[in-house]
């Protein structure tokens, strides 16, 4: 999952892993074990980590709303695991999710009850339609950063 900045979230400093430490910014930051982790296996290249994480810092400070996203398995029925993932994520209340399962090719968008004025089932088709076009061609961050832009260019400001 990868997140905005801007928006404290609700985690409590005891609640997070062994190598974490929530930032004054609200993220979460976290240390992996010397050797666990190879930057040869990493899913995504770090120029697109960059990027992702651009875009989501511009869409919260836009819009004052936390942008999270995940990729991973949503089980059988993509659309019940990205309501059970939406409420563990930072600050749920306040923020949009974009969850993506790859390997069903299902991606599913959920916002919060406190934004969900701003963050309308329009808004929401919108960061679809944007994503389709780069998925379609095999590029998952592009689509997710696109997805993103479009959606936070669509949100009415606070």
């Amino acid at each position: 999952m990868a997140s905005g900045e801007l928006v404290r979230s609700n985690i409590g400093e005891e609640d997070l892993p062994y190598g974490a430490a929530l930032t004054a910014s609200g993220r979460v930051s976290v240390a992996h074990e010397f050797g666990t982790v190879s930057p040869e296996h990493l899913p995504f290249a770090t120029q697109d980590l960059v990027a992702l994480d651009g875009a989501l810092t511009e869409a919260t400070r836009q819009t004052k709303i936390r942008f999270n996203i995940y990729i991973g398995d949503l089980g059988v029925d993509p659309a019940a695991g990205a309501d059970s993932v939406f409420p563990s994520t930072p600050d749920a209340v306040r923020s949009v999710l974009i969850a993506v399962d790859p390997n069903r090719h299902a991606l599913e968008i959920r916002s919060g009850k406190r934004v969900s004025n701003r963050a309308t089932d329009r808004v929401s088709q919108l960061g679809v339609t944007a994503a389709l076009g780069p998925f379609r061609d095999g590029n998952l961050i592009d689509g997710l950063v696109a997805s993103v832009r479009v959606m936070a260019a669509s949100i009415l400001s606070p």
